[in-house]
């Protein structure tokens, strides 16, 4: 994730499907992990993004 943020990307949600959870990479601070994740909103990064996670956990 350290590289994506390093060529601009301003977010970055790296998913653990076998664990249900989330590791969330802000553009300043220190990743963060939410578990249990069951959704996710972007935030004022992206006003409005969300992702349901019960299709992905299901698999």
């Amino acid at each position: 994730m350290g590289c994506y943020q390093a060529n601009g990307a301003r977010l970055g949600w790296l998913l653990l499907p076998a664990e249900r959870a989330v590791e969330v990479w802000p553009t300043s601070g220190e990743p963060r992990r939410i578990e249990p994740a069951e959704r996710l909103e972007a935030g004022a990064d992206f006003p409005g993004l969300q992702l349901e996670l019960g299709e992905i956990w299901a698999g």
